[in-house]
């Protein structure tokens, strides 16, 4: 007896509770009935930091690099991402070149005191494929990267229990207040559809049931982490003795915080909410690393000395591994013949090379997934940079979006980084 089809568009329905599903086997056309071409997607992953470049760049060119320690903890993925040296924007030395970090326009606009942006990345991709999804982008975590065409900052929604409730609750103001309440009591949303859940395991293969069960785990672990941030957000701050840094991006908590935003990226991607989302991660204060005692801003500000180096690094090799379990999660979860890595070309980066000096050039770079013949480790020059922008045009066109030109760019990224035949279109070279 044939599987019955589930349309695309399934939803599990309670009083207060939404929730989407993700791609199922049982979801595709049945045979001959035409093709359902399969979605692409786009995540922006930024820290306002920097990364190390010693600790970060492979010294060797070319797929058989030898990996640096930071590059080591994504070895699980090598033949799944491309990390870049030598590119960047070419902003002048300073913080404020946040704001350009995903528009990519002209040094001349990005100034202190003096910005005229232009669209940012993930905005220009929502604007041709935005309406297919529940939402058109999420802008999440924090920073001032998220920008329209008009140049007009978009705010980012800091708070996880929002974007949750957004994601899966739906109802009244009291409905939608009692379910966020019960979650953080310990109760999961997932009880006022359990029957419904059960109704579909009986109507999907096995195949289907594993990718249900992996995503139901992967909701009840944002449940729990929503629950953690409530302990947190009751419990006193440890008193250190450093600066009270000036603005806030998630607190200590740096380890936890990150995993939360890193889940509720997969579950929006699972579900087809979105397929475009830029993420700001990063905190100025001490994270809640083991060995670590400086803030990371101090860390950041090493002036070459050695124990401040070793402080930094053991923060951002735990921002690689959270990006290393994220990728894991993309890779493990299932569309088809295909994985979500496969189709999601996952971007790795932040504003500042050396933030010790608050060097804008060198930037850290990692794409992951998507449809690209990764190429292991591209290096340009570190001195006269190839444009990041070069970059983000091959990105568009990973996302089908017809590109010759973004922000800034004079060009499209070469060193063999071509995309791959794949949803019936021809490969870009």
């Amino acid at each position: 007896m044939p599987t019955p089809r589930i349309d695309r568009r399934t939803f599990l329905r309670a009083s207060g509770v939404l929730i989407g599903l993700p791609f199922l086997e049982a979801m595709m056309p049945a045979r001959g009935a035409g093709t359902n071409q399969d979605p692409a997607r786009l995540v922006l992953v930024g820290q306002p930091l920097g990364m190390y470049g010693p600790n970060f760049f492979p010294t060797k060119p070319g797929r058989d690099y030898e990996p640096s320690r930071y590059m080591k903890l994504l070895q699980a993925h090598r033949d799944r991402f491309t990390v870049f040296s030598g590119m960047s924007h070419r902003y002048a030395t300073g913080h404020f070149a946040e704001v350009g970090i995903f528009t990519g326009v002209a040094p001349e606009m990005i100034r202190d005191k003096d910005i005229k942006n232009g669209i940012s990345l993930d905005q220009e991709v929502a604007s041709h494929i935005g309406n297919e999804t529940r939402f058109s982008s999420l802008i999440i975590g924090g920073g001032d990267v998220a920008w329209n065409r008009r140049g007009v900052r978009i705010p980012s929604e800091q708070r996880a229990t929002r974007v949750f409730r957004q994601l899966f609750i739906a109802g009244t103001p009291d409905e939608e207040a009692r379910e966020l309440q019960r979650v953080k009591d310990g109760q999961s949303i997932l009880d006022d559809v359990g029957d419904q859940i059960k109704a579909l395991n009986r109507k999907v293969g096995t195949g289907d049931r594993e990718r249900l069960d992996l995503f139901l785990t992967a909701v009840r672990e944002a449940e729990q982490s929503l629950q953690q941030d409530e302990h947190w957000s009751k419990t006193p701050k440890p008193k250190v003795d450093f600066q009270t840094p000036t603005s806030d991006f998630g607190g200590p908590q740096l380890v936890e915080r990150s995993r939360q935003w890193y889940n509720i990226v997969h579950l929006a991607l699972q579900t087809d909410s979105t397929r475009v989302i830029s993420l700001w991660l990063g905190t100025q204060e001490r994270p809640d690393i083991e060995g670590v005692t400086l803030g990371h801003h101090d860390a950041s500000h090493h002036g070459q000395d050695p124990a401040k180096l070793e402080q930094l690094a053991l923060i951002e090799e735990e921002e690689i591994k959270l990006f290393a379990e994220f990728l894991d999660k993309m890779k493990a979860s299932k569309e088809g013949s295909n994985t979500l890595l496969d189709r999601t070309a996952v971007l790795y980066t932040s504003n500042l090379g050396n933030s010790s000096s608050h060097d804008n050039n060198n930037l850290p770079i990692v794409l992951a997934g998507g449809t690209f013949k990764h190429q292991g480790h591209l290096a340009y020059d570190p001195k006269n940079n190839t444009l990041l922008s070069n970059l983000y045009v091959r990105m568009l066109q990973h996302m089908n979006v017809d590109a010759k030109s973004f922000g800034a760019s004079n060009g499209i990224i070469s060193g063999g980084l071509v995309i791959e035949k794949y949803m019936g279109l021809e490969p870009y070279k």
